[in-house]
């Protein structure tokens, strides 16, 4: 129970249909007296007091169980040392793979307790992971990463309804939160700075930006952290033609970033690492759909085994903007079951 309204409907729901409940907060920042800024930050004060407001209304155990050391090390330092190689990650899936449904669920099986229940906006249908029925709120891409294991002892009620109809239940229940804003941008940045927040943990790392139309060194960047693929603001560069430019490379040994024009962005083929699956490893080469970032749509590809135990991905078109680091999540592309979630890879390049 994050203290939010999903949350907090969802321990509803559970509660409304019977099963035995118990509330746990999540203690996930170094800072305990940290305080909420509008809908930024996580793990605050009233975060938590919402959270236990909730359950005592709904009558249930509530604890706060402090995972602030396992947060640092698998999530947060995780971020800035893939930021420091070059690449873009996604926080939020890694705290799902390994806070929520590894640390969480290891802990509340060996508890006794059968599944954790989530306000995740995504569905679980005869044990398979799908898309939220809205699509403005669906979150099953940073629940791609998931096992079959880790599925099974999972629940996500609130995946077949609206976020409006979330709030209507929150508010006919009486609860403060109904009206609450949804987090957003990175819990633990909550200023939502990147750049500052990897230059305070990395330091200046000077190097050159140079233009792949012209071939000749534009500018000088304090930090490779502070770019990722497919960026097009706040590159701090003029360029001859005025045409905007784009990322397309971050080399971190030598600490270039490459910007090129927008013609020289797209990408037909994507690499990743040794994929997860959520249900039995598929037969290769299949056709699938593919979603590449968080809020991007999903493409047709085929998809093939790579030598190296990943995957290959061919783009029915050429996409802008794919970053290393980012999840490659794939779809059935069957029009019946094309919001059932396959698996994924992390991207690793691309061609």
């Amino acid at each position: 129970m994050s203290g939010g309204v999903d949350s907090a409907v969802a321990a509803a729901l559970a509660v409304d249909a019977g099963h035995d409940v118990t509330g746990v907060h999540l203690a996930l920042s170094q800072d305990r007296r940290a305080m909420r800024s509008g809908s930024r930050g996580c793990c605050t004060v009233e975060d938590a007091d919402d959270a236990r407001r909730v359950a005592g209304e709904l009558g249930i155990p509530f604890y706060v169980w402090d995972l602030a050391a396992e947060f640092s090390e698998d999530v947060v330092d995780d971020f800035v040392a893939e930021y420091a190689a070059g690449r873009t990650p996604n926080p939020c899936l890694r705290c799902n793979e390994k806070i929520k449904f590894t640390a969480v669920l290891d802990r509340a099986l060996a508890l006794g307790f059968d599944a954790v229940v989530t306000g995740h906006h995504a569905r679980l249908a005869d044990g398979e992971l799908r898309r939220s029925v809205d699509p403005a709120k669906d979150q099953s891409y940073v629940l791609g990463v998931l096992t079959p294991r880790q599925l099974a002892g999972a629940a996500f009620p609130l995946g077949g309804m609206t976020k409006q109809r979330v709030r209507a239940i929150a508010a006919e229940r009486g609860y403060a939160v109904a009206t609450k804003p949804d987090s957003h941008d990175i819990c633990f940045i909550p200023d939502g700075d990147t750049r500052g927040f990897l230059a305070r943990r990395l330091g200046a790392l000077p190097g050159p930006v140079v233009d792949a139309a012209t071939g000749t060194t534009v500018g000088e960047h304090q930090g490779a952290y502070g770019f990722t693929v497919g960026q097009r603001r706040g590159l701090g560069v003029a360029t001859v033609d005025q045409r905007p430019r784009y990322v397309l490379d971050i080399e971190p040994v030598s600490r270039t970033v490459t910007i090129g024009t927008a013609d020289q962005t797209g990408v037909g083929e994507v690499r990743t690492a040794p994929p997860t699956w959520t249900a039995a490893a598929p037969e290769l080469p299949l056709r699938a759909e593919v979603q590449l970032r968080a809020h991007g749509a999903a493409v047709p590809c085929e998809v093939r085994a790579a030598g190296d135990g990943g995957l290959r991905l061919l783009l029915d078109g050429q996409q802008r903007g794919v970053a290393p680091g980012q999840s490659a999540v794939l779809y059935d592309p069957d029009p019946v079951r094309g919001d059932r979630v396959l698996g994924q890879g992390t991207v690793l390049g691309t061609a």
